[in-house]
């Protein structure tokens, strides 16, 4: 809005795509609804995070920027033209009221795909942009508690879901979980993790063929004997992180890295989330072909063979690796579901050996992450630190959410844990994850809180909790990674997917607990 005027600009990618490799687009409609406008129109772009300045080319309908290992196009129905300073195109118009515009930005690996767009009907695209979306949307079969927020989370999710069948943990590299500390690094890859929680919603939703194809994805990466935390979407290794010293970072915060150290760590818990992704996708009816069994036998024996070790966490600690209790946890749990997996799927295991390797996970976890004193499960054996990642063992069925331990470990994360009823993953400070910096409040913990109160029968707490986050996200209902507990503003990467799996289970949570107490079927 402006003084003598109202634009409106709406940006969309257009779905559904005409073909595999289709270049990617993004349509900008701008219209002006009342008065008139001055627009100013900028094309500025900056490949290769800005370490390369781009041949600028005009074309047929706009114009051509190649650079770096890639290709922009922008195409116009307005006259833009070349700046005084190089490696800038734009323009200034005058909209009238009724008057739009629209802008196609293109991106492929070469400039020779590009050849063949054209500037269409913005109208059309957008409207069978929206009817693809609605179609999606109409998969699931959710109507439970807080509907609304919990489509807004999968609409998120699906965003970052790549047609690999890889999930994006984050789409954005570098901004900071604190504004005081060098905490910042890239998450633009696939965590086989946070997409395993990703997915474990969809499927519990109805939206079943993403898990499928994540299924076939992880086919392409898991014939390795050990497997990495996270890959690009192509199923490739993360190179290790660099830092671009000529970018200052948002908010001046850096420093701005790309790639990511902590892909060769041994991350122990990822087994875990895997083979449980795999059960639920089966008890949801879906079928797994001969090589997605043999890829979970395969999971299965590198689990018997790596859980006695110490790793890097859920957290991926930079400290010498410990023996995290988490981590032996979701060891536990995937020979657990490659049991339930061998009766319900037919995956041929040994089900005494395997059944005997977990006994003796939860004989140490029993032992050695269980503090008599503390009265707690605690983050590492023999240690005395909490971690907010053991809530999630009543959601594992590792315990029941009543169970005495279970609840002493709740009461002991909340006390040392929480500051103004808000959640931090782990105490603050360099001596848990190694990394020097404030640490702020982690998003999906206080989803974590809200599940364990749902399970452990307090429906009505875990639902003014979550509403009370639910005024955390944006003004789009995004959430980042963390945020300041001050401010309420959002910190981290963004939008995260781990907090917005986290959101959706939570509301399942709550609406499992609700539908046992009243009786009513409200589908999950």
């Amino acid at each position: 809005r402006c003084a003598d005027g109202v634009l409106q600009v709406t940006d969309f990618m257009p779905m559904p795509r005409a073909a595999e490799g289709e270049p990617r687009r993004l349509i900008r409609r701008a219209e002006c609804l009342e008065g008139r406008v001055t627009v100013d129109v900028v094309f500025q772009p900056r490949p290769d995070y800005a370490r390369c300045r781009p041949v600028l080319s005009r074309v047929d309908g706009g114009w051509q920027a190649v650079g770096g290992a890639s290709a922009m196009l922008l195409l116009a129905n307005l006259p833009l033209e070349a700046a005084a300073d190089e490696g800038l195109i734009g323009g200034v118009f005058e909209f009238a009221v009724g008057e739009q515009h629209h802008f196609l930005l293109a991106h492929a690996a070469e400039a020779g795909a590009l050849a063949a767009e054209r500037l269409e009907p913005g109208r059309v695209r957008e409207q069978a942009t929206i009817a693809w979306w609605e179609d999606w949307c109409r998969q699931g079969d959710y109507h439970g508690f807080h509907p609304d927020a919990v489509m807004r989370s999968c609409l998120t999710l699906k965003l970052l879901t790549s047609e690999s069948g890889a999930v994006m943990a984050a789409a954005t590299t570098s901004l900071p979980e604190s504004l005081d500390a060098p905490r910042n690094w890239d998450y633009r890859y696939c965590w086989l993790r946070d997409t395993s929680l990703l997915l474990q919603s969809f499927v519990d939703i109805g939206f079943e063929q993403e898990s499928g194809a994540f299924l076939g994805w992880l086919l392409h990466v898991g014939r390795k004997p050990r497997l990495q935390p996270f890959y690009d979407l192509h199923g490739r290794p993360v190179p290790d992180e660099i830092v671009l010293p000529h970018l200052e970072g948002y908010r001046g915060v850096g420093p701005v890295r790309i790639g990511n150290s902590a892909n060769n760590q041994l991350q122990l818990d990822i087994y875990g989330e895997l083979l449980q992704t795999a059960h639920r996708f089966v008890a949801r009816g879906g079928r797994l072909n001969d090589e997605e069994k043999e890829l979970l036998v395969a999971l299965g024996r590198a689990v018997c063979r790596l859980w006695r070790q110490p790793d890097q966490s859920i957290w991926e600690s930079r400290q010498p690796p410990r023996h995290y209790t988490y981590s032996k946890l979701m060891c536990w749990v995937a020979l657990d579901r490659l049991i339930m997996l061998k009766h319900e799927a037919g995956i041929d295991v040994d089900e005494a050996q395997v059944g005997g390797e977990r006994e003796l996970i939860r004989r140490d976890i029993e032992s050695l992450g269980f503090n008599a004193q503390l009265n707690s499960y605690v983050g590492y054996f023999g240690g005395s630190e909490p971690d907010a990642s053991l809530l999630l063992m009543a959601r594992y069925g590792y315990l029941h959410a009543d169970d005495p331990r279970m609840r002493g470990t709740y009461r002991y994360i909340v006390d040392r844990l929480s500051s103004g009823g808000i959640i931090y993953r782990y105490p603050p400070g360099r001596s848990y994850d190694g990394v020097a910096g404030g640490e702020n409040p982690f998003m999906v913990c206080n989803f974590w809180v809200v599940d364990y109160l749902a399970r452990s029968g307090d429906a009505e707490q875990a639902a003014k909790l979550f509403e009370r986050l639910l005024g955390s996200s944006n003004d789009l209902g995004l959430y980042s990674e963390q945020f300041d507990p001050k401010t309420r503003s959002a910190l981290g990467n963004f939008p995260q997917a781990y907090t917005h799996s986290g959101l959706v289970t939570a509301a399942m949570a709550i609406a499992n607990a609700l539908k046992g107490r009243s009786g009513k079927q409200i589908p999950t």
